[in-house]
This record gives structure tokens, C-alpha cells and sequence, in this order.
């Protein structure tokens, strides 16, 4: 009897093992408010699954309990640390926004690999401020981007490049000298990213001059103004 239970508590650290559940999985997420669409920084969450059937999430926006600091993760398209990863975006380009993470656990035998699926455009819009562009005055080219997520967000030069039949760009402003006689300007944008995302607009050049009979000076003007409307 005694020979007996020597020998169960010999083997029972391994009974204990042997019943210890493994991670079977991780599925990695980013969190859809934090405008990824736009920012090469995103906050990301874990959702890891036992072979029991549990489930475990990380703090942060997955509300979890298990902690960061408990975490290491490792990407060859990124670094991460306390759950945001940070990349650039140009590069993922070529791997379609797609990141790859590298998990290790403190009960996991080995690290574990998650992918995950970054937002990106599908494509690109003009969305022009006014019908015309004023000889003199700055014309905001503003493009918007449509993304695979449904989302739609201004895109910047860092994003976009124009090219223009006439004028003058300083950013993302058209500007059209005074004693130019052009009467249209034809306007390209090319997603830097994706160069088969291109977009077209041709913006008519106002050409006659703004009636300026309603500008208002003084409180003098204003009020002769006035007179003359009971008047009539």
C-alpha cells in the first residue's frame, strides 16, 4: 500500500500536466474605432481559445482579463507593444493589409502564429467644395478614399498625387494665376498605394467677375442699402 501511493505521488505532476489545457488557437482583431482607415497605428486584441473550449480575451477594447505585460508579440510587418501595433502602410501594400503576428504565451508550449486583416481602399473620389475655381484664390483638391470596411475619409498628398493641365500646386491647393486665360483644368489623382486607382475631374475656371455691388463697407452703405429696398 505504501509502495502504492510513493508511486502515485511520483507520477502525479504528470497527471497533472497531461490534463493542463493547450491553446488551440488566437484570432487577432483591431479596433474599428480608432480610424486604422487613416493612422499606421492600431490597437489590437487577442482572442485565445483551449482545447476545453475556453475562451480567453486581452484587455482593452475586448474588455479581457488577460493582461499585456503577460504577452509578447512579434510581426515581420510591424512592432507591437501593450497591444498597438504600429506599421506602415505602404509596405503592407504589398502583402494586401494582411499582418502577421507572432504570439507567445506563458501557457503556450510555443508561440503561436495569428493573422490579421488591416482596412484599405478600394477607392478614390473627387469631392469638390465648389462648381468652378477663381483665378487668385486657392481651390482645395479634397479627395476621398472608400475602403473596404464601408468607411469613407479625406485622403491627403501623403496618399495622393495630382497631376494638372494648368496652374499651380502647392499641396493639395490649385491655384490659378490672375492673367491666366485657361478655361479648364483637367485634374488627375493617383492612390500612391494601389497606382490602378486613378480618378479624373475637370473643373471649369469661373469667368466672369464676382458682382461685388452687395459688399457691404460701413454701417453708412448699409443702411442707404436698406433705404433704397423700402423705397422700391
Amino acid at each position: 500500500m505504501k509502495g502504492y501511493l510513493f508511486l502515485t505521488f511520483l507520477w502525479l505532476p504528470f497527471m497533472l500536466h497531461a490534463q493542463k489545457h493547450t491553446v488551440k488557437s488566437i484570432v487577432a482583431y483591431y479596433d474599428t474605432t480608432a480610424v486604422v482607415e487613416l493612422y499606421n497605428q492600431a490597437p489590437i486584441g487577442l482572442e485565445i481559445t483551449y482545447t476545453n473550449g475556453e475562451i480567453r480575451s486581452t484587455e482593452g477594447f475586448l474588455k479581457g482579463d488577460y493582461r499585456w505585460k503577460y504577452i509578447k508579440v512579434t510581426s515581420p510587418d510591424g512592432t507591437c507593444r501593450n497591444g498597438v501595433l504600429t506599421f506602415d502602410r505602404s509596405y503592407l501594400a504589398q502583402n494586401r493589409y494582411q499582418v502577421k503576428l507572432l504570439v507567445t504565451l506563458p501557457d503556450a508550449e510555443q508561440p503561436i502564429e495569428a493573422a490579421l486583416q488591416l482596412p484599405y481602399v478600394t477607392g478614390i473620389r473627387f469631392h469638390h467644395y465648389a462648381d468652378s475655381l477663381k483665378r487668385d484664390i486657392h481651390f482645395y483638391l479634397n479627395v476621398e478614399g472608400r475602403f473596404n470596411t464601408g468607411k469613407i475619409y479625406p485622403l491627403d498628398t501623403a496618399s495622393i498625387q495630382f497631376e494638372t493641365s494648368a496652374g499651380q500646386l502647392l499641396g493639395q491647393d490649385l491655384l490659378l494665376n490672375k492673367t491666366d486665360t485657361t478655361r479648364f483644368i483637367n485634374v488627375t489623382a493617383t492612390y500612391r498605394d494601389n497606382p490602378s486607382l486613378v480618378i479624373h475631374s475637370v473643373i471649369p475656371v469661373k469667368q466672369k467677375p464676382d458682382d461685388d455691388s452687395m459688399i457691404i463697407n460701413d454701417e453708412r452703405q448699409l443702411y442707404n442699402n436698406n433705404k433704397k429696398k423700402k423705397r422700391g
